[in-house]
């Protein structure tokens, strides 16, 4: 885990970079929201982007959210959590009872399971689509030329409101062509939100339109395996 200061140091400069990405590209800074991707950093590793201002983060799975955040809450009741990670259906009651934003919806059976639950608890986070821009077998999101279809499904169908898109481009392509197909796509459904841009490549998904950039190793350093 790296120190404190280095995080509020760390994330300082990536708030910088996003605010110069922006203005290149004759955007408000304020318009592109960055959330510190917080997967695998304990909580007293969280707690230095805390007291720096930081107020949204990104978790990739359920139970280790659960795990630190309720606590983490209670002293900073204004975070908003995203889960940006692969999501299981049976885990939907869990993410929609602890996440405010929910970015990895790609298939009709979480759809339906997501749709339950909120009509169970009344609780409305706010879901994106993940587009699998590169159609890799290996990754999770609605391939481009399904897209269409999905969205009508996930509001005829499941009564779901979508509020935008995400995408991950495969490792070995230049990111910019998958962020501009995934803004095409959000355009021509009048989706207002874009969730691309990783710590290497957050740049250039700000020059295609991003509205939420997902940040970590450059913020929290080097992750430590899962395992």
């Amino acid at each position: 885990m790296i120190e404190p200061a280095a995080v509020a140091a760390n994330l300082a400069a990536v708030r910088a970079e996003i605010a110069r990405a922006a203005l290149d590209h004759e955007r408000d800074p304020a318009s592109i929201a960055l959330i510190a991707v917080s997967k695998t950093v304990p909580g007293e590793g969280i707690l230095p982007a805390l007291e720096a201002g930081q107020r949204l983060f990104g978790e990739n799975y359920v139970q280790e959210a659960k795990a630190k955040w309720p606590l983490l809450r209670e002293r900073y009741p204004d975070v908003e959590l995203h889960m940006i990670g692969p999501l299981q259906s049976n885990k939907a009651r869990e993410a929609v009872e602890l996440f405010d934003v929910i970015h990895s919806l790609d298939r009709p059976s979480l759809a339906a399971a997501l749709a339950k639950e909120m009509q169970r608890t009344g609780r409305r986070p706010r879901l994106l689509v993940q587009v699998n821009t590169g159609d890799e077998p290996q990754k999770g999101g609605v391939s481009p030329a399904e897209v269409d279809a999905f969205l009508a499904a996930c509001r005829d169908t499941h009564g779901l409101t979508i509020a935008g898109l995400m995408c991950i481009p495969p490792a070995a392509d230049p990111p910019s062509p998958h962020f501009a197909l995934l803004a095409r796509i959000a355009a021509r459904h009048g989706l207002g939100l874009l969730s691309m841009g990783m710590s290497s490549d957050f740049a250039a998904a700000i020059q295609m339109g991003a509205t939420h950039v997902r940040v970590g190793t450059a913020i929290f350093g080097a992750r430590a395996s899962k395992g």
